[in-house]
């Protein structure tokens, strides 16, 4: 997983934040804010976390959508004062106890801190199972269960601390409040027990149905897209039986 770290500065930057992303950008105060960018239709266009500095902003973005992401971001700047460039700044993460300069991933207390330096990780040092701790917990990964088809409810946002229902206006919150109180939610990521090894992609089916599709697999575990009502009983992915687990909320 490689991150890519921008510097946001300016007098409006907080102000210019708060209106785009999902989370309450005042939470800052506290640590880490993991939030989303969302298209007007209310669907996912990226994930990220902010983190706080004295006078900035920095926004922690996975690389493979980080140009686009910043691309967007920048086209509602009109006349705030806002600037955003790239740092040469690295992602450095564990899941022991937290270093000084680090901070608590927002979304898990499974997944550890977060803390961003000049120079870059040892690669070669022992690191966790990254997938595996997601699949234990429900935490979907930018470009694997976090696609531009999702809506962040369905990905679980107010479970893992990325979305806050009273902050006001942003981009998306008109869709993302109506799915919060006017509907149940029908699809959505979920944890799958498999009984044999089965490949990321593969279709899960029930009673000749289309019941999801599966993502990360951690093996005999897996992050699953599913539609709840097909999935409650057994379902088979290809020749493999595979089963739902309903995950606690934490």
């Amino acid at each position: 997983m490689t991150r890519t770290i921008y510097r946001i500065t300016g007098t409006d930057r907080e102000t210019f934040l708060q209106g785009l992303v999902t989370n309450d950008v005042a939470k800052l105060k506290d640590g880490l804010v993991y939030a989303a960018l969302l298209t007007p239709q209310g669907k996912y266009l990226a994930d990220f976390f902010l983190v706080p500095e004295p006078d900035a902003i920095l926004i922690d973005l996975d690389a493979a959508i980080a140009g686009a992401t910043i691309k967007r971001l920048s086209m509602y700047k009109l006349r705030a004062d806002v600037n955003i460039v790239e740092t040469d700044l690295h992602l450095h993460r564990g899941t022991g106890p937290c270093p000084s300069d680090g901070y608590a991933d927002p979304r898990h207390p499974a997944l550890g801190w977060r803390a961003y330096r000049q120079g870059a990780a040892d690669e070669a040092s022992p690191q966790p199972d990254w997938d595996a701790i997601r699949v234990q917990h429900l935490i979907p990964e930018t470009g694997v269960e976090l696609t531009p088809d999702s809506f962040i409810l369905e990905a679980g946002f107010e479970r893992l601390n990325g979305v806050d229902f009273r902050k006001g206006c942003y981009v998306g919150q008109e869709v993302t409040a109506r799915m919060k109180h006017k509907t149940e939610l029908r699809k959505g990521i979920g944890q799958i027990h498999l009984a044999a090894s089965v490949a990321p992609g593969t279709e899960l089916m029930a009673n000749g149905k289309h019941a999801g599709i599966l993502h990360t697999v951690a093996g005999d575990h897996a992050l699953a897209y599913l539609r709840f009502d097909r999935a409650d009983g057994g379902m088979m992915a290809g020749d493999v039986s595979a089963k739902w687990i309903r995950v606690p909320a934490k």
